[in-house]
Order: structure tokens, then C-alpha cells, then sequence
């Protein structure tokens, strides 16, 4: 079971190590007890959204969750993009939905929805660091020394 509580939470805390043309994004949580801290990291392009952000979060930022949903062609409206990046109304509905373009290998209509939670949260701790810097940052050193620099290439 997760409690929510509203407003700034102090313990999560955002990382963004830039490496590169890339950067990972970091989020993890400290706690009164160590062994149930938890973080995520995902490993992305830089962008303009990024480099906006960047500039301009003004040490805050908000969080929401939201859910992925699976979708078939019958639970879209006709624009609605497939995985394949084909509106669903060029997709067969007779023929399990297979795309009808002759160049695509897409044999069945699949997207997906996101419905976002409405209860957010303030984050505060956020930090943008370098790889030369990432020592310097205990959620950013754990993350990198497990998932990069233990890892054999």
C-alpha cells in the first residue's frame, strides 16, 4: 500500500547526469530505513523539452504518476496512432486489425493510453551533474557504479 501525502516531499530527490549527447534521469527517495529506499533511472537523448527544462524548473518540479493502458483498434477513435505509427482506420478491422500499408509488418493494431493520477507532488532536490561530477552525489554514484561502471562492455 502506498499514502499518498500532498505537497513537497523532501525525500525524493532528481538527478540528471549528462553524458554526452545523453543524459540520465535519476529519481530515488531516502528514508528513515536504508534497505527500503527505492530509484528509477532512464537513460535518454537531450532534447530541447530538456535543455527548457533545464533553464528554467526554477528548483521545482512537479510529479505525477499516470497509468499505461493497452488499447485495441475498437478502444481508439480512427486517428488514433498504432505502434506501428498508422492511424488505426488503416488498419483492417476484418483481417485482426493488420496495417494496410504493403511496406508495414505490422500485423495487429496495438496502442496506448495515459491517464495521469491528479494528486502531484513538489520535488525540490533537484541537481544537474556532469559524469566527471557524479562522486559528489550519493543518488547518482549509486546508480551509475551499479548499472554503468560495474558492468562489463
Amino acid at each position: 500500500m502506498i499514502q499518498y501525502i500532498g505537497g513537497s516531499d523532501p525525500s525524493i530527490k532528481i538527478r540528471f547526469v549528462e553524458i554526452d549527447d545523453k543524459y540520465w534521469f535519476i529519481m530515488g527517495s531516502d528514508s528513515q530505513r536504508p534497505e527500503s529506499n527505492f530509484s528509477f533511472f532512464k537513460i535518454l537523448p537531450k532534447s530541447e523539452n530538456y535543455e527548457r527544462f533545464k533553464k528554467g524548473h526554477g528548483g521545482e518540479a512537479y510529479l505525477r504518476l499516470g497509468v499505461y493502458t493497452k488499447k485495441s483498434r475498437k478502444e481508439v477513435k480512427k486517428d488514433a496512432l498504432c505502434d506501428c505509427g498508422h492511424e488505426a482506420e488503416d488498419h483492417d478491422e476484418g483481417d485482426d486489425d493488420v496495417c494496410l500499408y504493403k511496406e508495414c509488418n505490422c500485423k495487429k493494431f496495438s496502442s496506448f493510453q495515459v491517464t495521469l493520477l491528479k494528486r502531484k507532488k513538489t520535488i525540490t532536490d533537484i541537481v544537474f551533474l556532469e559524469e566527471k561530477n557524479v562522486k559528489e552525489d550519493v543518488l547518482a554514484w549509486n546508480c551509475l557504479s551499479v548499472n554503468k561502471y560495474s558492468k562489463s562492455d
